[in-house]
């Protein structure tokens, strides 16, 4: 007797062979990889600031974003703030959150497994006697940043663990918080 076993395909939103087809290009062409990302921020009054993005150098040219996008940051009103935005430091927990996440999904989908939820939440530490001048040795930014997944998936816990394990070894935004990178600040 013959038994036919249908396997489903996961479907996560992610077009792997797109990405697949992209990553064998640039492997061709390494210099089609070299990109520049960039922000355009203006301050609109105390602390707070409207950021616009909406165009990149990659792929050997310049690259239009569909439509403009905007983050505005300021301040909670325990700083004497208004409030407006998220804080400079939660965008950038939110930035790494983003990545990892869409990391989950597009190595989810190459695995064929099919996910049903997914929520980082992070945390991270910051003595403000650093940014307020009050302890000169006293860092500025995070003391540390925790990120902890619940994921819903057809997939057993190592299959999990290895998805999130396989997203920060390919996270960009990971890989600039965890290591040093050059900054450059300069008035025109």
């Amino acid at each position: 007797m013959n038994t036919l076993i249908a396997t489903a395909s996961a479907d996560n939103g992610v077009n792997v062979e797109a990405l697949l087809g992209a990553r064998q290009a640039l492997s061709e062409a390494p210099e089609a990889a070299q990109f520049k990302w960039r922000a355009s921020c203006e301050w609109i009054r105390g602390t707070r600031a409207r950021t616009h993005i909406d165009s990149f150098f990659g792929l050997g040219e310049e690259q239009r974003r569909k439509q403009v996008h905007h983050v505005e940051t300021d301040h909670p009103e325990i700083f004497a703030a208004e409030d407006h935005g998220a804080t400079p430091v939660e965008i950038v927990l939110s930035g790494l959150a983003g990545c990892l996440t869409a990391g989950i999904a597009a190595v989810a989908q190459n695995r064929n497994i099919q996910l049903h939820s997914v929520k980082a939440t992070l945390e991270a530490g910051m003595d403000l006697q650093g940014i307020l001048g009050i302890d000169g040795d006293v860092r500025n930014g995070f003391d540390g940043v925790k990120v902890t997944y619940a994921i819903d998936a057809n997939a057993s816990r190592e299959e999990i663990e290895a998805l999130v394990a396989q997203s920060q070894k390919r996270s960009a935004v990971f890989d600039i918080i965890t290591n040093p990178t050059d900054v450059s600040v300069v008035v025109a």
